[in-house]
């Protein structure tokens, strides 16, 4: 089976985006799953976790609700705000919460303060999620980001963290800082990283899988295929030449790999890392059947 660990839908008239505006054109519209499931089987994807696209609860109720409709969703990373941790926990409620929730993720790379997730009351809200065992997805844009995770890992060295799109390296640029900044946050063994995500954003359709090789490499010599999990990140990957595309990159660099590797990182590394669990087909009036 293969898992796409990051996946995106929004829909501006359910929930609110204030990123998403007209210069992102063609993605500044709703994207609902109907839409990437033929993707996803076009390639062998059978699977995949939906993630949050924006900090609104209403998003959180958006996937909710495709979760509800369609049995490939096999896990949601929803928003829950971790600097508001009674908020968080009552949100995560074990009693209440959707039972596809199985981690959290905050757009902390939107906050002009790149120490946002060192603050006391988001720090406070990270040990909620360590002591519920919920993954918390890390989108760290910047060597700092992601040198404070050395830090948040200290502070709580039972949570589990997934860093988003490797970090965003520089793609086709210079890798000498991600190197050694994303090694530093490898050494945390319960920290796991997505293969997700890997173009510039200023220009995301000029990248190659020759670009893509030593990133995935040095990825795999810091994680270990056991710690990366594939992404697609649709509908962002419009934007880099559309989900075959990226697909197709990615797998190129993966080739090299024995079948065990290749299926840690097209799979059990999401598996194992969300805790996720197969689902029933649906019967004709809609209910999963499980």
């Amino acid at each position: 089976m293969v898992i796409d660990a990051h996946q995106h839908i929004w829909d501006p008239a359910q929930a609110s985006y204030p990123w998403l505006t007209s210069d992102l054109h063609p993605i500044d519209r709703a994207f609902a799953l109907d839409e990437a499931l033929p993707l996803h089987r076009e390639v062998g994807v059978e699977g995949c976790v939906l993630v949050e696209a924006s900090d609104d609860p209403d998003d959180a109720r958006l996937m909710e609700r495709a979760a509800d409709a369609h049995p490939e969703v096999l896990g949601i990373v929803m928003y829950s705000p971790v600097s508001d941790p009674v908020q968080l926990a009552h949100d995560l409620d074990p009693t209440t919460r959707h039972e596809r929730v199985v981690g959290v993720r905050n757009l902390i790379h939107h906050h002009p303060d790149p120490d946002w997730m060192l603050r006391e009351a988001f720090d406070e809200g990270l040990g909620v999620l360590e002591a519920l065992g919920l993954p918390f997805d890390v989108v760290a844009v910047s060597s700092r980001h992601l040198y404070n995770l050395t830090t948040v890992s200290e502070r709580h060295p039972r949570l589990r963290l997934v860093v988003d799109h490797l970090g965003k390296p520089p793609v086709g640029g210079d890798l000498g800082e991600w190197r050694r900044a994303i090694r530093t946050v490898a050494a945390n063994p319960l920290t796991a990283a997505k293969l997700s995500g890997l173009y510039d954003d200023s220009r995301p359709a000029a990248w190659t899988p020759d670009d893509l090789r030593p990133i995935v490499d040095h990825a795999l010599e810091v994680f270990g295929p056991e710690r990366l999990m594939y992404g697609g990140d649709w509908p962002i990957s419009v934007r880099a030449g559309g989900y075959r595309r990226v697909w197709d990159g990615i797998s190129q660099c993966l080739l090299h790999l024995g079948d065990d590797e290749r299926e840690a990182v097209l799979s059990q590394t999401a598996t194992d890392v969300y805790g996720l669990a197969p689902r029933g087909p649906r019967n004709d009036v809609g209910m999963n059947i499980d």
